[in-house]
């Protein structure tokens, strides 16, 4: 099999990717290593930038999205007695839209075979050949019977455990990391929420983030230590906790309801500069990672896409190789400063185990400071928002 752009990974960055280069007359092959099921059933965030909503907008996707995505103008920090709410649309004209990564994978998904994008499910074993020449290729078993892929370009986008980046040689390999030490326990349950905004939350309890999937679906987070685990944490106790952080500050309180699903997820910053090797172009999860607190990780994966493919459709139509040139460059600035934000947020609402009196009192006043300074306010709202591509 002959394409032009092979895609590894049929997430929201590979989807995106595929459909922008369809829409271009561009021929390409999403290859997937789980079953469509699968992906569906991964749970993630919901926050969506203006970049990603114009995407969708672009593509003639957007229907779900229109229908069901809730607006938000503003999101709120609290020092646990006060919220502090950032008014992102006053303050630059913009707005988030609140609409869950599972629906926006479903989507593009459901868009598929009408685009004509093909997705190859359930292929195993995938491997990258031939990258520094101008014939890569992929092999992967499906079936029990091995496949190749023959394509000019190759785009991971298979997330942090995919094969993309591990294909990469050590000496060409620059990768930067802070890990986190503790995690975030979240349920999920169809509940309304007890706030019509976002509410990140450093109280006396420690942090808790309260946020929603739509207006009867509700998502909830604390921290907790690395050593604990969802055992130790019936639901009982967590909406115990929940409530004791939130009922104080929040609208309407926390309403309790059956839990469709418990986890803890680690927390890391990550970044591998090298997002160019030969053929290969890395995008999304494949080559950074952030901290869930400010929502970075779909909406960057998606100005990765944007990017790639504005130089894919280059090269494909005027061959162009120059966008190809700078993209790493071009990604690397914006992926930095999303970091920056997240790592910032991260510091400023989360309790670290090595801190004492002195940092807690730190985050104090720069909370009281962002609620007095509207600069500052300003600040924080352009980057929750999302920067311009």
């Amino acid at each position: 099999m002959k394409t032009q752009v092979a895609i590894i990974g049929s997430g929201p960055s590979g989807l995106l990717l595929g459909h922008l280069l369809r829409a271009a007359g561009i021929g390409c092959v999403i290859v997937e290593r789980q079953s469509a099921d699968y992906v569906l059933g991964r749970i993630r965030a919901g926050v969506l930038e203006t970049v990603t909503t114009d995407l969708m907008t672009q593509l003639g996707i957007d229907a779900g999205l229109r229908a069901q995505g809730l607006r938000e103008e503003g999101f709120n920090l609290a020092d646990g007695e006060r919220l502090i709410r950032i008014e992102i649309t006053r303050l630059t004209g913009k707005h988030v839209v609140v609409y869950g990564q599972t629906e926006v994978t479903r989507d593009l998904m459901e868009a598929a075979p009408g685009r004509g994008l093909d997705i190859v499910y359930e292929a195993k074993d995938v491997a990258l050949h031939d990258l520094e020449s101008d014939a890569p290729y992929l092999t992967y078993t499906q079936g029990g019977v091995e496949q190749r892929l023959d394509a000019d370009f190759i785009a991971g986008c298979d997330g942090f455990h995919g094969p993309s980046r591990k294909t990469i040689p050590a000496a060409r390999v620059r990768e930067f990391e802070r890990e986190y030490p503790f995690g975030w326990l979240g349920i999920l349950a169809d509940v309304p929420p007890c706030h019509p905004e976002l509410i990140y939350s450093n109280g006396a309890r420690g942090f808790a983030l309260a946020s929603m999937r739509s207006k009867t679906r509700s998502r909830y987070y604390i921290q907790v230590p690395l050593t604990e685990t969802v055992e130790d944490w019936p639901e009982a106790r967590l909406w115990d906790e929940l409530a004791a952080r939130f009922d104080p500050i929040s609208e309407f309180g926390v309403t309790r309801g059956p839990a469709l699903e418990m986890s803890i997820a680690p927390l890391r910053s990550y970044v591998f500069e090298t997002m160019r090797h030969g053929r290969l172009f890395l995008a999304g999860d494949a080559a950074h990672i952030v901290p869930p607190t400010g929502a970075k990780g779909l909406n960057l994966a998606a100005s990765d896409v944007a990017y790639l493919a504005q130089a894919l459709i280059a090269f494909f139509s005027a061959g162009d190789e120059s966008a190809l040139d700078g993209y790493e460059a071009k990604a690397l600035a914006r992926i930095w400063k999303a970091e920056r934000f997240s790592w910032y947020l991260t510091k400023l609402m989360h309790r670290f185990p090595e801190d004492g009196s002195f940092e807690h009192r730190m985050q104090m006043a720069e909370l009281d400071y962002v609620a007095s300074s509207e600069a500052m306010q300003r600040a924080i709202a352009e980057n929750y928002v999302g920067l311009p591509l």
